[in-house]
């Protein structure tokens, strides 16, 4: 008589859906002073001093600038904080 060797059945693991993320991006005005620029980017976003310059040299001379990438919650949030400060310093 044969014998039928069966292989055990591989369950299919599912991994997590992995979130969305978003740009946070910088957008050039003619009224917001560079300086500013810089201590947002600083303060909001952790950048060092010669990486914010960089990025807000970027948005001035392109117009607009991808400053970070982050998931939906906190992209929203720290743009809130960004444009609540430039509100807040008139």
């Amino acid at each position: 008589m044969d014998e039928t060797t069966t292989a055990p059945r591989i369950e299919d693991v599912t991994k997590p859906a992995r979130p969305k993320l978003h740009k946070v991006i910088l957008l050039n005005d003619h009224y917001t002073p560079r300086g500013f620029v810089v201590r947002v980017l600083k303060a909001e976003f952790g950048m060092g001093e010669g990486r914010a310059h960089g990025v807000m040299m970027t948005a001035h001379r392109l117009g607009s600038c991808v400053v970070a990438v982050f998931t939906k919650e906190v992209a929203e949030e720290k743009a809130t904080r960004a444009t609540d400060a430039a509100r807040k310093e008139g």
